[in-house]
């Protein structure tokens, strides 16, 4: 089993509370996520800071459209210095293969399909047209998405074990809905605690309000940190 590496989900309003929670998780997280809300709000610039400053960012906009746009926007975040970006595996074949051209021959951003979201359960596929359940519908976009040229998929703790047999040991597993023991639920449906994400063999688990929104974040990430480092190679 490799070393799972940890993300904070950098979910704030703006700049300054961004710069300042990463600033207070340094050496207690490995990875800073900026999600929609952030990058609508402070934009590439942050984006950039982060990187300058030496953090592994995780770009997670959900790319969803035309092949070329989509290939464009991966083209300005590989300017950004951006480590992983997120693109809905609900595009297509050609839409996944021209983000991955896009990147040329330095291979970044890191592509991450992005399969069922872990806020859906079962019930809820069914709503949106996906019958059969989230096991079933994370492989079928997970092998999608490996066949497309991306590096790895974003998809919850459950499917992890699956994804790695099918499509490889270093086919990345990026899994949020990350939940230590007593956690509150907020809106995942599909959760599982750190231990059991690395047990699965998770790659970069990625956890936002246990951390964010506790008294002592850098104290909640070590614990986070302890409990994934406290996984034996046997066990996995």
């Amino acid at each position: 089993m490799g070393t799972s590496r940890l993300a904070v989900a950098l979910d704030v309003q703006d700049r300054d509370d961004a710069v300042a929670a990463a600033a207070l998780l340094r050496g207690h997280v490995d990875i800073v996520k900026v999600g929609l809300e952030l990058f609508i709000s402070a934009g590439p610039g942050l984006v950039r800071e982060l990187a300058d400053d030496g953090w592994a960012v995780f770009l997670d906009l959900k790319l969803h459209d035309i092949p070329a746009t989509v290939a464009g926007a991966v083209r300005s975040a590989a300017s950004l210095g951006v480590e992983f970006m997120t693109l809905h595996t609900g595009g297509g074949a050609k839409m996944m293969e021209a983000a991955a051209a896009a990147r040329g021959d330095a291979g970044f951003p890191r592509l991450l399909g992005v399969t069922v979201l872990t806020s859906l359960d079962d019930a809820q596929l069914e709503q949106v047209g996906m019958p059969g359940g989230a096991q079933r519908g994370v492989m079928r976009l997970a092998e999608l998405a490996r066949a497309s040229g991306c590096d790895g998929v974003v998809s919850s703790p459950h499917e992890v074990a699956a994804i790695k047999a099918s499509c490889g040991a270093e086919f990345l597993a990026v899994s949020p809905g990350i939940r230590p023991a007593g956690a509150a639920l907020n809106d995942q449906a599909r959760i599982a605690t750190p231990a059991d994400a690395v047990r699965a063999g998770a790659d970069v688990l990625v956890v936002g309000r246990p951390i964010m929104n506790a008294p002592d974040p850098a104290a909640a990430a070590d614990a986070i940190r302890d409990e994934m480092e406290g996984v034996d190679d046997s066990e996995s």
